[in-house]
């Protein structure tokens, strides 16, 4: 998400976290420059019903370009969504916590196409706190399209994930039947989105509706 007021109208109906891509070849990416109240308002300002926290995701970029967005955006957590080491993963959060952005917490993504793409995790359980599961697709994430989500019975670690991947308007039954010990929620994206970047609210609060 990008545009301000789309951001105050989503943070209302409820949501955990609020996702900002910087990915310059992603048609969501956040290009401008940070006026911080403008993009994301501040806890307690002028919706004191703000309480989502910041996300910020990036494909393979310089860490000192994550580190800057970090402090501008004030990102309370990242999502690493391409090929990033494990040990880029660590230095970023020695770099990172406590000095810069105390308590930041990191997401890696994992493509899915089949059973054989869930042990990927293995490389990054002892580095990151959570992890996503996504449609593996020519481009990064974004696509609209679903995997089996049964392949996920594959997944025996210990951090939790997020459930992705063309999750939509018709979903919520899906959502309820989907049972995983380490699931603790859904990415919603480009399936509710009038365009990209760009939040339907009223798709977005009679699905969040239906869930309960």
């Amino acid at each position: 998400m990008r545009e301000g007021e789309n951001i105050r109208q989503v943070a209302e109906l409820g949501v955990n976290w609020i996702g900002m891509i910087f990915w310059d070849k992603s048609p969501r990416n956040v290009t401008m420059i940070p006026t911080y109240a403008g993009i994301i308002p501040d806890r307690g300002s002028d919706i004191g019903s703000f309480k989502a926290k910041r996300v910020g995701v990036f494909v393979d970029e310089m860490p000192q370009n994550i580190i800057t967005r970090v402090v501008n955006y004030k990102l309370d957590l990242v999502q690493l969504h391409g090929h990033e080491t494990p040990t880029l993963i660590r230095n970023l959060r020695r770099t990172l916590d406590p000095d810069i952005r105390p308590g930041i917490q990191f997401i890696k993504a994992i493509s899915v196409s089949g059973s054989n793409d869930i042990a990927a995790y293995k490389d990054y359980e002892d580095c990151v706190d959570y992890f996503l599961f996504d449609t593996k697709c020519a481009t990064v994430g974004g696509s609209g399209t679903q995997f089996d989500w049964s392949v996920l019975d594959a997944y025996d670690g210990d951090v939790p994930f997020l459930l992705s991947g063309g999750i939509g308007p018709d979903d919520a039954g899906r959502v309820r039947d989907f049972h995983h010990p380490k699931c603790i929620g859904i990415d919603l994206n480009s399936r509710f989105e009038t365009e990209p970047g760009l939040k339907d609210i009223a798709k977005l609060k009679q699905f969040l509706e239906q869930l309960k």
